[in-house]
């Protein structure tokens, strides 16, 4: 007696027509989220300014001179 994988459950993917309807679901809150709360938006730019400044400080600076020094052109010399 042979087998298949079917396990008895609809495995099938959804229709590709979902996914527009969450894009489109997605879009609409998004607008409607943005028109609504403007105000505390805005009011918010000039504390995630401040809140940039660090962050971006301490993920673009990772490994400064951690493994080896650079000669006076640049390229780096393992010692």
């Amino acid at each position: 007696m042979e087998h298949d994988d079917h396990t008895g459950h609809d495995s099938h993917p959804a229709p590709r027509g979902y996914n527009w309807v969450l894009i489109a679901f997605l879009a609409i809150a998004a607008f409607f989220l943005i028109t609504e709360h403007q105000a505390h938006l805005l009011g918010a730019l000039p504390f995630l300014l401040l809140l940039a400044c660090p962050l971006m400080h301490l993920f673009m600076h990772h490994g400064h001179g951690a493994h080896g020094s650079h000669d006076e052109y640049g390229e780096r010399s393992e010692k």
